[in-house]
């Protein structure tokens, strides 16, 4: 088993993508549309036991294999969240305001999605690599979001509204990777 979790596939995956390496697409040599068994992912567990690909190649192919069969809002939910590629993150923020319903005003929920996609970083003001992205501290400032000042209950129940609409999309995106996962023949059921 190449994965230990379905989250740790999620996370290996979107990472992979994020690295720069030219050998990433070396999973595709391996690819063998209509193969008998259509569980090509076990095949490419296999491989990567044997020494035949490296985990690199296994983490581009899940990316490639759950980009284009999960639904859209689950691929961003899952992007935004988890992924380290700061322009893939952020296209995917964008695509998922839209998508959240909420009596909220459109720069609250867009603020309240982008805080959600990215928390603040403990740590000397937030500072860690270039590559990740960090927010200014009073970006997470609910009371900016808002510009009517509307009650402070009314603004923490939106956010608590967005983000709880966000964790459920990850949630579902989630069972879809696992479903995928498990067809591939990479099931996690009996991971630690």
């Amino acid at each position: 088993m190449i994965y230990s979790s379905v989250l740790a596939a999620v996370v290996s995956a979107l990472a992979a993508e994020a690295i720069d390496n030219t050998s990433k697409q070396a999973w595709q040599k391996l690819y063998q549309p209509g193969s008998e068994d259509g569980h090509d992912v076990a095949t490419l567990s296999r491989s990567v036991e044997k020494g035949d690909i490296t985990r690199m190649d296994a983490d581009c192919w899940v990316f490639a294999r759950l980009h284009s069969l999960l639904k859209p809002r689950h691929w961003d939910a899952l992007v935004a969240k988890y992924s380290t590629h700061r322009a893939r993150k952020v296209q995917s923020i964008g695509r998922l305001h839209p998508l959240v319903a909420s009596h909220a005003p459109k720069l609250f929920i867009i603020s309240a999605v982008t805080a959600w996609a990215v928390p603040r970083l403990k740590g000397a003001d937030g500072k860690r690599s270039t590559d990740m992205i960090v927010l200014p501290a009073e970006f997470y400032d609910i009371n900016r979001w808002d510009p009517e000042a509307r009650p402070e209950r009314t603004r923490r129940r939106w956010k608590k509204g967005i983000e709880d609409t966000l964790d459920a999309m990850v949630g579902e995106a989630l069972s879809e990777v696992s479903v995928i996962l498990d067809y591939e023949g990479l099931s996690m059921r009996n991971a630690a």
